[in-house]
C-alpha cells in the first residue's frame, strides 16, 4: 500500500527485455534491500538484486503491456515511492500500487502558478471511476481531478509537484500510468446485481 507522495525520482541505468517476455529494470535510486517493494512510476515491484545505488527490478509480460515500463529508456527520470508503514502519514489517498490502464498527456498549460494537464486514457472504460475532485494517480502521483470528459480529465499541477516528479520532463504525447480509485472500484462490485454472496 501507498500513498501517492513521491519520496523522490531516480533514474533508469538500463533496461534489458527479456527473450521469454518481461524486462529487467536497473535504477539509480535510495538504499534498499532484497525482496523490498518500490512504486516506480506507481507500479509496484520488488527489489530482485542491488549494486551499490542501484537496484535491479523483474517486470512481467502483463506489467510491461498494461504500464509505460516498457517505454522506458536509460537516463528517463521515474517516480519512486517505499510502501506505506504505519507510522507513516497518509499525505496522498489509499493506493495499491497495481496500474490499470495508461493516458496520453494530449495539452498542457500554465495558469498562474499551476500547471493544467489534460489526459486521454487508453482505455476508456476506466472514466467511469473518475470523477471531479476525485483521487487518481498518474505516474505514481496523488492528484485530485478537476474535470472530466467521455475519455479525458484534467489535474492542475502546484509548483512542489511539478519540481518534486518527472511531471516536469513530461511532454505533449508522453504515456503515463494510470491508477483509478480502488474504493469506487469496491462500491461498483457490491452494487452490482450480478453478485450474489
Amino acid at each position: 500500500m501507498f500513498t501517492g507522495i513521491v519520496e523522490a525520482t531516480g533514474v533508469v541505468e538500463a533496461i534489458t527485455h527479456l527473450p521469454e517476455g518481461g524486462a529487467r529494470l536497473v535504477i539509480r535510486a535510495f538504499p534498499m534491500t532484497v525482496g523490498e517493494s518500490l512504486a516506480i512510476n506507481g507500479v509496484c515491484l520488488t527489489v530482485q538484486q542491488v549494486e551499490g545505488d542501484c537496484l535491479a527490478f523483474d517486470a512481467v509480460p502483463e506489467t510491461l503491456r498494461r504500464t509505460n515500463l516498457g517505454d522506458l529508456r536509460a537516463g528517463d527520470c521515474v517516480n519512486l515511492e517505499r510502501p506505506l508503514t504505519p507510522e507513516s502519514r497518509l499525505g496522498g489517498h489509499f493506493v495499491q500500487g497495481h496500474v490499470d490502464t495508461t493516458a496520453r498527456l494530449v495539452a498542457m498549460h500554465s495558469e498562474g502558478n499551476a500547471r493544467v494537464l489534460r489526459f486521454q486514457l487508453d482505455d476508456a472504460r476506466y472514466m467511469r471511476y473518475i470523477v471531479p475532485k476525485g483521487s487518481i494517480v498518474v505516474d505514481g502521483i496523488s492528484l485530485t481531478v478537476v474535470d472530466v470528459g467521455d475519455d479525458w480529465f484534467t489535474v492542475w499541477i502546484i509548483p512542489h509537484t511539478w519540481e518534486a516528479t518527472n511531471l516536469r520532463a513530461r511532454r505533449v504525447g508522453d504515456r503515463v500510468n494510470i491508477e483509478t480509485d480502488i474504493l469506487a472500484r469496491y462500491v461498483e462490485r457490491l452494487l452490482s446485481p450480478t453478485q450474489t454472496l
